[in-house]
């Protein structure tokens, strides 16, 4: 690895969460591109974990990686209780959930565009 590290671009960012995600075991990922439709980030991230514990160490080890691959601190929320984590790196937005949750929130169908969009 070299000793420098690597330029976050947010798509270079967005593999690497989506790598660790997958490495972990996360669940049901889902990838919504959020350039020109709002200022928070340039995509968003939703998975799942089986179990409290899960979610805490799906995002406990992403916050690591990506500090070590790119020197970058991501601000997490919500890894108390295990339900729903945020992690924001500035450029990807990554929400960790429980299944129960997630279908309760159902937040990735505010962001992905309507099939009759699509259409």
């Amino acid at each position: 690895m070299a000793t420098a590290k690597t330029q976050a671009t947010s798509e270079l960012l967005l593999a690497a969460v989506l790598s660790s995600l997958s490495d972990d075991k996360a669940e049901d990922v889902v990838q919504i591109d959020l350039r020109g439709k709002t200022e928070i980030g340039d995509y968003m991230v939703v998975c799942s974990g089986r179990s409290s514990r899960q979610v805490a160490s799906i995002s406990e080890k992403l916050v690591q990686r990506l500090k070590d691959e790119f020197g970058r601190t991501a601000r997490l929320e919500g890894k108390e209780t295990g339900d729903w984590v945020l992690i924001d790196t500035g450029d990807v937005i990554v929400h960790v959930f429980r299944p129960e949750v997630r279908e309760f929130y159902q937040l990735e169908k505010m962001w992905q565009p309507s099939a009759a969009a699509a259409n």
